[in-house]
């Protein structure tokens, strides 16, 4: 199995806006949970698919260490090779090392100028170019919507797309994206996950394509991998 049919086969094609992408220049995407649902796991999920898109990803995290990050990579790609025959490791392993770069920070010292600077070393000096961002563990209190804004305006500047994680509250997405002023309107599009059983359903709630047909989405909860499930007629 080569990337080009990683790609076609790949689940996340039935996300993404009215256009089906999901990696479109400023804008902004949400992936919405409680703790330990899944929300790093669909975001490398996410990097991996824009990475063999030939998209250049950098993945900022707030709660991990560089060798922590390139543990979920590892794992998602040792699970995604169990889980497709004769996939060819050794063309994804150098798609991923050539197009991704990792950045950490420490939460309180986050902050969209340091993200700048940073950024700038990197473009300025050629050492990587960015066309999408993972930002994972920026909290979403109420000082965070001025970061937000600022985040935007930069990925519009700089004609890039970016994800985050979002913890959401009292277990339910409805009060966080419908909420007038709420961060959820800087955000264009979210994602929502919550444990369905064994599985954790992944469900679209703002910007993405509905119409799916009976087809939905799925994380396996033993892999953390997704899935397309076809419900009977």
């Amino acid at each position: 199995m080569a990337i080009h049919d990683i790609l076609l086969h790949s689940p996340l094609r039935l996300l993404g806006d009215e256009t089906g992408d999901i990696f479109q220049p400023g804008k902004l995407g949400a992936v919405m949970a409680d703790p330990g649902v899944g929300k790093t796991s669909l975001m490398v999920q996410l990097a991996l698919y824009a990475l063999l898109s030939e998209k250049f990803v950098l993945h900022i995290s707030l709660n991990d260490p560089v060798n922590k990050v390139s543990l979920w990579y590892d794992e998602v790609l040792r699970n995604l090779s169990s889980s497709a025959r004769g996939i060819q490791m050794n063309e994804i392993w150098e798609t991923v090392l050539k197009h991704r770069f990792i950045m950490t920070f420490q939460v309180e010292g986050f902050s969209v100028p340091k993200l700048r600077e940073r950024l700038t070393d990197l473009t300025e000096q050629c050492i990587f170019s960015p066309q999408m961002l993972i930002i994972d563990g920026l909290p979403f209190d109420p000082p965070a919507e001025d970061t937000l804004r600022y985040l935007k305006e930069l990925i519009l500047q700089q004609n890039l797309s970016a994800w985050f994680t979002v913890q959401t509250p009292r277990n339910e997405a409805a009060p966080f994206t419908q909420a007038s002023g709420s961060i959820a309107d800087r955000f264009d599009l979210m994602i929502f996950l919550k444990p369905d059983g064994k599985e954790v359903k992944i469900t679209p709630v703002k910007g993405t394509r509905t119409e799916t047909g009976p087809s939905e989405l799925y994380l396996d909860a033993s892999t953390m991998l997704i899935h397309h499930r076809k419900d009977a007629a």
